[in-house]
């Protein structure tokens, strides 16, 4: 079971650094100031994901994944870059990509027979990404009164 929950575990672990890595190409392309703080925000939980999953799989007798891209997410990373590169909508159109795939990500882990106190972590972080993705989808809807303006100024 140990083998198990480590394996699923590690592979949240290198979804969550792939995230990190996107979300600074992202951040690096908004203009608008209150959605790259937001973005920044985002990028901080991913970064703190990594650290508690880690200790996770140590606590339950795993070795973690190196905390560096996979092949993946050098692909993730180089679509959001290219994606980010016309602004503040493309670079949420791209997280907003890669949000659905770490929501489906944390949701399959979630199905798996995990103890409770890991069951715990992974759904506070999936919480973390269902937030993630409301508010990018917000943003691009325009339903997001902090980002309306911003985001659709650079349509």
């Amino acid at each position: 079971m140990y083998e198990n929950i480590t394996s699923v575990l590690n592979d949240l672990i290198q979804l969550d650094i792939d995230a990190v890595h996107a979300y600074g190409q992202a951040i690096d392309n908004i203009d608008d100031a209150a959605v790259r703080a937001r973005l920044q925000e985002f990028q901080s939980d991913h970064e703190r994901h990594v650290r508690e999953l880690t200790q996770c799989v140590r606590e339950h007798g795993g070795t973690p994944v190196e905390h560096k891209r996979d092949f993946k997410g050098f692909l993730i990373e180089g679509m959001t870059a290219i994606r980010s590169a016309t602004g503040t909508k493309g670079a949420l159109k791209a997280m907003k990509t890669n949000e659905v795939l770490t929501n489906r990500s944390y949701d399959k882990a979630l199905a798996e027979d995990l103890p409770p106190r890991v069951r715990d972590l992974v759904m506070r972080n999936r919480d973390d990404e269902r937030r993630h993705l409301q508010f990018i989808e917000s943003s691009l809807s325009g339903k997001n009164k902090d980002t309306v303006r911003d985001v659709q100024s650079h349509l």
